[in-house]
């Protein structure tokens, strides 16, 4: 796993109400900021998927905003941001997402809510930053050894759309994405005992790919389990009538997760 540039040089604050775009590393960098913000409660920071951006997370905004001050951000390469300089690796998405958090939050302690590649930064991003990540919770967050997952999953011997599948995934997860970012597989990192709620799909849609997609469902399983291991204080749980989209399909299974382990951050 990369590690996190703890001397990484301050970025200026701003007002912690701001919205719109927030100069980052030298980046533009588009934020939304909703909610009142209560003395010691954390802020709650959402982080959309690969190839969505914080729009995607509108509605979950809205709703957690009525009790909580909640923002999200597009990553550079998403949304309104910035495209980054170059290839991105753990390192420089998570100097950008400190900087993010020196602005929306300042000094308050946050929870981050993750969805899929969102979820992997913010699993890897919390066991490096204990003074800051309270909680974290996993919405069908990528799997912590998916380029391994896929590469087993289906071999290099598949034919037709499985193969292409394959090739597509790893060319993905080798940068070939919007955000240049390259993701590499890791061992999860131990972010002590904070709450941090893993929650998996339940409607299968994995096993739609020939022949290999029962694998992939199971290997899928398997990694939302290895993200346990973050904290002597996970849970996982199952959004039975949610496809990847958790927070779309199954909003109320998102929403009470997010809003249970900001409770339990704030009396930790």
């Amino acid at each position: 796993m990369d590690e996190w540039d703890p001397f990484a040089a301050p970025t200026k604050k701003a007002d912690p109400k701001t919205n719109g775009k927030i100069e980052v590393e030298g980046r533009s960098v588009n934020v939304s900021c909703s909610g009142d913000a209560a003395k010691g409660k954390p802020v709650i920071v959402l982080m959309h998927g690969g190839g969505d951006g914080l729009d995607k997370l509108a509605a979950l905004q809205k709703t957690l905003s009525a009790k909580n001050r909640v923002c999200s951000y597009d990553r550079l390469g998403a949304g309104k941001s910035d495209q980054p300089d170059g290839s991105q690796s753990f390192t420089s998405t998570g100097k950008v997402l400190t900087g993010v958090l020196d602005q929306i939050a300042a000094d308050s302690p946050v929870v981050l809510a993750g969805h899929s590649l969102g979820g992997l930064i913010a699993a890897r991003y919390a066991p490096e930053h204990p003074g800051k990540v309270k909680g974290l919770v996993l919405m069908d967050a990528t799997s912590p050894t998916m380029v391994a997952d896929i590469s087993k999953a289906i071999p290099k011997s598949a034919k037709g759309p499985a193969a292409d599948v394959r090739a597509q995934n790893l060319a993905i997860f080798a940068g070939q994405n919007p955000e240049k970012l390259a993701i590499a597989d890791g061992k999860v990192g131990s972010a002590g005992n904070i709450p941090v709620e893993v929650i998996k799909h339940g409607k299968p849609y994995l096993e739609a790919i020939p022949t290999y997609g029962k694998h992939l469902e199971q290997a899928w399983t398997a990694g939302q389990r290895k993200w346990l291991g973050l904290s002597s204080g996970s849970r996982l749980s199952t959004a039975t009538n949610s496809g990847h989209y958790i927070y779309v399909d199954q909003p109320d299974a998102a929403v009470e997760a997010i809003e249970r382990v900001a409770s339990q951050a704030n009396a930790g």
